[in-house]
């Protein structure tokens, strides 16, 4: 579907939906109007405008510039998905993974600079994504679709810091808070059940939620347990490149162009071999089956009326499978000569141009947009993933007054989030030289035309097995928490408060790769036994013509090799198929993993480390701090001012660990060692913090902030390994144990105007300093003596193994490292309304709006390994421009309500890799809507449609915005009831 065509699209099913919701409303209004008596109604808020009533509350009162979402009932958050719910916070933006919210960014910031707490305690989740999507998470970023929202009934965004508050945010804080037996006295049940259709994949996918709560002996004894389980199928579909590049990059580049011989006259290929073209051009069919299944228990205790006791319990299990198909070649990438002796699959410079179109879409960047083709090898592959979260966590809170004026409070918590990715198999076919094939990328942003000559896609047994991919990996955290704070009040206008917290931090993360005992890839397959099964006895074909808008000229299906099928018939069950002793002449290999494949053998499908050690990793982090805090509240000149002041001290230790592989040569012989790397270092930090509220009218608020902050690097920024990869990108990556924190000065100011009952007005303000920066740096391509870490060029051919295209004397070798950078200003602007039209005539009284819009600008200095300024320009998942808005409608029968989410594009990478100067993800606009309809005091029915434009995920490579991840994922209904007691 094209752009102006989705763009009406969007038009008329906001108009539509909208104008249905009204209508609706509208009628049932009007309706109720006619059938009244005159006798006054007393108003009672419930539901969606309860809840923004809360939150509105809870914003007011705050000295620090909070946001809050609250439940409309019990166990009925207003959105599917957390990050959903979350989004319409002024300044906060998300990225979807799989068609729903995976992570947050606060006023440009991305999840890694937010904290995120769950009772009080701070807790990481990390789950699994599509490789577009960024995988594996191995990072601070919070995966916000591990959990059901329907366990929380709290979700509080704090975007000032505060002395109590907790150290390692530079966004923002995130505290989310499950029911407890107190927020509602006495029993209550609740139960809800959906039942969701999504058009892509025409499959439909359940959810059910319950809550029961009971109290006892007067109300100082209460429990609680709460369930949610979902199911969702998926559809995932579209193309990619994995960016662009040149024929020179891919050294020597195209054998011949329009007929003339490279070799012989290079002037001729020269602007051919100059552009960038698609590295890898392929179209995608990715398919998911999720389920989710949550709890949460809570006991709490109230032995006095001056005594609090909680323990909360909160359980995630976030599992799925997905299978990823792809219709490629790699051929444009792969670099190479090609000779007599060349494999058949040599790469780029087998390959002859017949003709082809080039485009400037910025100076000094040709791009060849389209082309025809001979000698290109296709590819058909499949991948199958089984993941997995687990969550688990136990907290301990109470609070006791021992007088009016002093008081304490302490928590005790344990979370723990495993991952595990037991199963990640690929299986790919090759199909070699084939003529004629032709792509067209000339329509710009949307699908292009790919045909594939004379290559058959429908014959399995045309294709050869070219290689059998098998990993597993697995990450796990923990953290264990205590904390213990006073609070004295020296006066009605001034409060003393301090406390001191402790916490301990553990990541854990393990790869597992086919190996041989070394770090070579040896996924290529040349086994003549595996090869000469025939190809159609594990084989299905992909049905790619669903719901998407392809231009004509393109595949509607192809063959792929069927994973389920494979295991058997390639022996990919069987550890032990092909066992073996490996040799490796004139080398010896030492390693700490237990290993056999070097005494008594091992199968063709053993999995060890060795292969990717710089994604095996342990750190343990510290976190010792203290703070003292003031809470003033008194009136100057007859105006009340509030707010509060203190300091808060931290000293962060870590302990680092990972691996690497070191060559040396002793008497003659070569070694190859792996070993372990083991880093430690700390730092102190001293972060003051002021919060300001000075009310010059009863409906008037202005605020002001002002602190020093910090957040620690990333954790795959801190593994003292490094890992040499030789897929279809050839890198080199290493962390940097030593890195400073990320540090920032805040300045905040905002006018706050609640000009009526559940209205507001207001406008922020907000700048931060950043001095110190963590920059993921990646070089330009070039040979494997330029890497900066030192390593011999037998590194990389140790770990090239038979790899085509891979050698170190090639310039196809990306290196890429943490370092600190000087960072750089970052500011913006939040304006928010929010108002019931309680003022307007019946029917159109029961109305209301909130929307927000945000502005962030940053600039940054990016600098290269060596400290030269590469680039200057925004953060990374940094959008300009951002807003929110909900039309809602609602009475006591009806509650409906339609909203749409923008973010701006952003860039993901700067510099850009392969050439590019940025790379980034371009704008996404998403509308929702939602009805509700109250049969009765106690059962409910509700309607719900997400993504109603079916809004794509477009990725693109460089600033002129060539496609690089092009994928839509279809539209969601869900048709539900709600039982409450």
């Amino acid at each position: 579907m094209t752009s102006s065509n989705r763009t009406r699209l969007r038009a008329r099913l906001l108009a539509g939906t909208a104008a249905c919701l009204m209508a609706t409303g509208v009628a049932r209004a009007v309706h109720a109007q006619q059938t009244e008596d005159s006798a006054v109604e007393e108003v009672v808020v419930t539901g969606f405008r309860n809840s923004l009533a809360q939150a509105l509350n809870v914003k007011r009162q705050s000295a620090a510039a909070v946001d809050a979402i609250y439940a409309e009932d019990m166990a009925k958050f207003p959105d599917l998905n957390l990050s959903e719910s979350i989004q319409r916070i002024p300044g906060v933006a998300i990225s979807r993974d799989a068609g729903e919210g995976r992570q947050i960014s606060v006023r440009g910031l991305g999840g890694q600079f937010t904290r995120v707490r769950i009772n009080g305690m701070e807790a990481l989740t990390t789950s699994g994504g599509t490789d577009a999507s960024g995988g594996t998470n191995r990072s601070r970023s919070f995966d916000f679709n591990v959990f059901a929202s329907d366990l929380f009934n709290r979700i509080t965004v704090q975007k000032t810091a505060s002395a109590e508050t907790e150290e390692g945010s530079l966004g923002a804080t995130v505290d989310l808070n499950t029911a407890h037996p107190f927020d509602k006295p006495g029993f209550n049940f609740a139960v809800s059940g959906k039942m969701g259709y999504n058009d892509q994949a025409e499959k439909a996918s359940p959810r059910v939620a319950a809550l029961i709560s009971n109290t006892w002996r007067d109300d100082t004894i209460g429990a609680l347990f709460s369930v949610a389980y979902s199911k969702r199928n998926l559809l995932d579909q579209g193309a990619s490149t994995v960016r662009w590049q040149t024929g020179t990059a891919t050294a020597p580049g195209f054998r011949s162009v329009r007929g003339v011989t490279c070799a012989t006259n290079a002037a001729a290929c020269a602007e051919a071999n100059a552009a960038v073209h698609p590295r890898i051009p392929r179209f995608d069919w990715y398919k998911t089956q999720q389920d989710r299944l949550g709890a949460t228990g809570a006991l709490q205790w109230r032995p006095t009326d001056k005594t609090n006791v909680s323990f909360d319990m909160l359980y995630a299990n976030f599992k799925g499978e997905r299978n990823e198909d792809f219709l490629e070649t790699f051929t444009p990438q792969t670099a190479g000569a090609c000779t007599a002796t060349s494999p058949v699959t040599c790469g780029i410079n087998q390959v002859d141009i017949l003709d082809y179109t080039i485009a400037t879409p910025r100076a000094n960047f040709p791009v060849m947009t389209k082309g025809t083709f001979n000698n290109i090898d296709l590819k058909t592959e499949q991948r199958h993933d089984k993941l997995k979260t687990e969550f688990r966590q136990f907290t301990l809170a109470g609070d006791h007054e021992f007088t009016d004026k002093f008081r304490a409070k302490g928590v005790l918590g344990f979370s723990k989030s495993t991952f595990s990715n037991p199963v990640q198999n690929t299986v790919q076919w090759d199909q070699y030289n084939v003529q004629g094939y032709t792509w067209d990328y000339s329509r710009g942003d949307t699908y292009p035309v790919i045909t594939y000559g004379n290559g058959d896609l429908k014959n399995a047994d045309a294709w050869t097995l070219a290689e059998i991919r098998m990993a597993q990996g697995f990450v796990d955290n923990s953290y264990k928490t205590a904390q213990f704070d006073l609070a004295y009040d020296l006066s009605e206008a001034f409060k003393l408060k301090g406390g001191l917290a402790y916490k301990a931090y553990q990541v854990e993360s393990a790869a597992f790769s086919r190996t041989n005992g070394t770090s070579a890839n040896i996924n290529p397959i040349s086994s003549a036994e595996l090869r000469g099964i025939a190809r159609s006895s594990y084989a299905e074909t992909i049905d790619f013509t669903k719901s998407l808008g392809l231009p004509s000229g393109n595949a509607g299906s192809w063959i792929t090799p069927d994973l389920n099928k494979a295991l058997g018939a390639l022996k990919m069950d069987d550890p032990n198929y092909g066992k073996a002793v490996t040799t490796t002449p004139g080398t010896v290999w030492i390693s700490p993993f237990a290993t056999t494949c070097f005494t008594s053998g091992c199968g063709i499908y053993n999995l060890g480390r060795e292969a990717s050690l710089g994604s095996n990793y342990t750190i343990d982090e510290w976190d010792t701090t203290g703070y003292v805090q003031g809470d003033f509240n008194f009136d100057v000149a007859g105006v009340p001012v509030r707010g509060d002041i203190g300091a808060r001290y931290v000293q962060t230790r870590q302990k680092a660990l990972g691996y690497g592989v070191v060559p040396s040569t002793v008497n003659g012989v070569n070694y190859q060692t792996i070993s372990a790397t083991t880093a430690t270092r700390s730092y102190n930090d001293f972060l003051p913090a002021l919060n300001l509220v000075v009310e010059p009218s009863q409906d008037l608020l202005l605020r002001f902030g002002a602190a020093k902050v910090m957040s620690r690097p990333n954790l795959g920024s801190l593994t003292p390994g490094v890992n040499i990869g030789t897929g279809s990108n050839k890198t080199v990556t290493s962390g940097n144990p030593f890195l400073d924190p990320f540090r920032a000065k805040t300045v905040d100011a905002a006018i706050e105007w609640y000009f009526q009952p559940q209205a507001l007005l207001s406008a922020a303000f907000f700048y931060k300093d950043i001095s110190t920066f963590v920059q993921s740096y990646t070089s330009p391509l070039s040979t494997f003596d330029q890497n900066p870490f030192g390593l011999p060029d037998s590194a990389a051919v140790a770990a090239c193994g038979t790899t085509p295209g891979c050698s170190p004397s090639l310039p196809v070798w990306q290196f890429s490292t943490s370092v600190n950078t000087p960072g750089g200003p970052l500011k913006g602007f939040e304006l928010n309304y929010q108002q019931p039209f309680t003022f307007l005539p019946a029917p159109f009284d029961k109305f209301g709006f909130l929307g927000n819009y945000t502005y962030v600008k940053s600039e940054v200095t990016y600098l290269s390994s060596t400290g030269a300024i590469t680039a200057v320009g925004p953060l990374t998942n940094l959008s300009k421009n951002s807003y929110n808005a909900t039309l809602y409608y609602e009475t006591p029968k009806l509650s409906s309500r339609i909203s749409a989410a923008y973010r701006s594009k952003y860039l993901t990478q700067i510099p850009g890799r392969n050439g590019s100067d940025v790379e980034g993800t371009k704008g996404t606009l998403n509308f929702d809507a939602s009805v509700t309809y109250n049969w009765s005091k106690n059962l409910a029915f509700t309607f719900e449609a997400v993504n109603l434009t079916n809004e794509v995920q477009d990725q693109y490579y460089d600033s002129s915005q060539l496609v690089s991840f092009y994928h839509e994922t279809g539209r969601e209904f869900f048709l539900g009831f709600r039982y409450t007691y």
